[in-house]
């Protein structure tokens, strides 16, 4: 087991306490969260990223998505059978999960869909306008701009 200790950053940084505290607790909630449902994150483009859960053999209805505070939690409820079926070997688990994402800020989730027993999450950052860089357009006074101009001709007068 691995333990980070942030001691150092926090005596020497100002104003990241918030990101080693998110380290911190990531750092220990991935170590209680289970491996089921396997998954994979993938980045679709620049800021567009995908996840995508393996859920065979739930139906649609019993998967639940929900993002609060900048959490992703993915959920399932396996509903009991009607038929109770007499298995020699199982294999495919279909037990009841949660599955946790701590999202970064301005990241939105655009779409969830479901297709042959694989969950699709499809996100994207979005930058508000304020925090892009910009680019501030530089201005010659007037009154400098036509004593230049003066300047000019007299130079080339002479």
């Amino acid at each position: 087991m691995r333990n980070l200790n942030f001691a150092p950053l926090y005596r020497s940084a100002i104003g990241f306490d918030r990101m080693a505290t998110l380290l911190d607790t990531l750092s220990r909630s991935e170590q209680n969260q289970p491996s089921y449902p396997p998954y994979n994150i993938e980045l679709t483009g620049e800021d567009q990223y995908r996840i995508t859960m393996a859920v065979a053999g739930f139906d649609r209805t019993e998967i639940n998505v929900e993002i609060h505070q900048n959490q992703l939690t993915v959920s399932a409820n396996k509903m009991a059978e009607k038929d109770a079926h007499t298995y020699l070997y199982q294999g495919i688990a279909a037990r009841s999960f949660e599955r946790r994402f701590q999202l970064a800020d301005h990241v939105q989730v655009q779409s969830a869909h479901y297709e042959n027993g694989l969950l699709h999450i499809d996100l994207q950052q979005l930058i508000p306008e304020a925090m892009k860089p910009r680019t501030i357009p530089i201005s010659v006074a007037a009154g400098q701009d036509v004593l230049k101009h003066a300047a000019n001709a007299e130079n080339l007068a002479a």
